[in-house]
């Protein structure tokens, strides 16, 4: 029988124990944070209708939706000889698509379970979406998204505990050096309103704005012109783009750059509430800026929206989000306010390794029982069932093999300590523990062996 070669689908990946050590250690750490601020978990299916995904994302997302085609169409007869498959309309072949992100999903949950939630819903959500992007570094098909949202409230009060939710995460994790882009797309409209553009043009303005990491100013100048908007216009644009400082400066200079609209003012208002609250939040000043380049590319923002950034290495975003005023209203037929972000697990995984910021243990396993021979085997076994019992994760060896081999196996899964139980130790009713760390080694009687890993636990 010939063998298989085994491969991988192009941006997917294999995680093996070690790897998944680290995911769980930085899932459980979110998690921590989340439930802290009073989120509460939810999941949706993996697939969802065509239709409650479609349009949801703009022109740039909607391309990436990876579909699901239907059974029973004809098109699987192609493999057994069948050379011909005609489909009248394209929801003949496709109605279902792999979700795409959390936040449509949630939008569906809300419209759809009005009667058993409660408004504020503060809901988190931890689950894969998938992409048929183009796979590069940092960026995969198939990666977890981790979601921290707050639906039916229209207080700046929910963007801002979001951002600080942001912060608390990175830094909890050990983030140094990071930062939190801060905008608002009332604000966007009102500047693109003030350089005369077209309404109609600009979703196709924010989208080149929204590029600018990849493709630098002389990039977005270019990328403007090619959607028809004047030269003029764009050095209206990119002049009022380029106002930085500090938030009070930027939303000072905002106010005095631009003609009056009632937009840009709201939008304006909104950032500096937001402000406010962050500060009242006691999130430091140096963790976040407003950034008026930040577009966010998905078509569903309506306000403030967030993203953050690591300095190093250059890897692209670690989170973002924003306010969606009307996604869920798509699905209900009234518009029910929203706000949130999510978490690039993966890429904070890549930068977590990168600059090794794990704690060193590469397992779960806190101890491991050796089996010294036949004689000793019950009394191990029973010890490490004690230190199960009182939630210290222990394993055996599983054979009767070699001591050293047993310590080899230690050391290969970086497990902190070893407890042995020789015919000394069991005619004593002693265990010898040793700490694989220092090399240190300690003979206790066995309810003093059980204490100390015990300590050694929670240090």
């Amino acid at each position: 029988m010939p063998a298989i070669k085994p491969s991988l689908p192009k941006g997917t990946r294999d995680f093996l124990p070690q790897q998944m050590v680290q995911r769980q250690y930085v899932i459980d750490t979110v998690k921590t944070v989340f439930e802290r601020y009073g989120y509460e978990p939810l999941e949706t299916p993996s697939i969802e209708k065509l239709e409650v995904l479609s349009g949801k994302y703009g022109e740039e997302g909607d391309k990436l939706l990876f579909k699901v085609l239907r059974r029973g169409t004809g098109l699987e007869d192609l493999q057994y000889g069948s050379t011909e498959f005609i489909v009248k309309k394209y929801s003949q072949l496709v109605e279902e698509a792999l979700r795409y992100d959390l936040t449509v999903p949630l939008s569906r949950v809300v419209a759809m379970h009005q009667d058993k939630i409660s408004l504020p819903f503060k809901r988190y959500q931890i689950q894969p979406v998938w992409r048929a992007d183009r796979p590069q570094r940092g960026r995969y098909r198939e990666f977890y998204q981790c979601d921290v949202d707050t639906v039916g409230t229209e207080s700046m009060l929910a963007d801002a505990e979001v951002i600080a939710i942001v912060n608390d995460v990175l830094e909890t994790l050990g983030f140094e050096q990071f930062i939190i882009r801060i905008n608002n797309r009332k604000i966007l409209d009102g500047i693109l309103a003030h350089a005369g553009i077209d309404p109609k043009k600009g979703p196709a303005a924010l989208i080149a704005i929204d590029k600018l990491d990849k493709i630098g100013i002389d990039g977005v100048r270019s990328e403007l012109g090619k959607r028809a908007i004047s030269e003029d216009s764009i050095k209206r644009i990119l002049r009022v783009l380029e106002i930085s400082g500090t938030p009070k400066e930027v939303l000072s200079e905002l106010t005095s750059t631009i003609n009056k609209n009632a937009v840009l003012d709201e939008g304006i208002d909104e950032l500096q509430q937001i402000i406010n609250y962050l500060s009242d939040l006691g999130t430091p000043p140096k963790r976040y800026k407003i950034d008026l380049y930040l577009a966010r590319g998905l078509g569903y923002y309506t306000g403030p929206i967030y993203e953050t950034v690591v300095e190093e290495p250059k890897i692209g975003s670690l989170s973002g989000g924003g306010r969606y005023d009307h996604l869920i209203g798509m699905f209900l037929g009234k518009e029910i306010p929203a706000t949130g972000t999510s978490f690039g697990i993966e890429r904070i995984i890549d930068v977590m390794s990168e600059l090794e910021m794990f704690p060193t243990s590469a397992t779960k396993t806190a101890v491991l029982v050796t089996l010294f021979d036949q004689s000793t085997l019950s009394a191990s076994l029973s010890f490490t069932q004690e230190l199960r019992k009182i939630g210290i994760n222990a394993e055996n060896f599983l054979n009767l093999a070699k001591f050293k081999k047993q310590l080899s196996y230690a050391n290969r899964k970086e497990i902190p300590f070893v407890a042995i139980i020789g015919p000394d130790e069991l005619a004593e009713n002693r265990v010898t523990i040793k700490n694989m760390r220092t090399g240190e080694q300690k003979t206790f009687d066995r309810r003093e062996g059980v204490d100390y890993l015990n300590k050694q636990k929670s240090t």
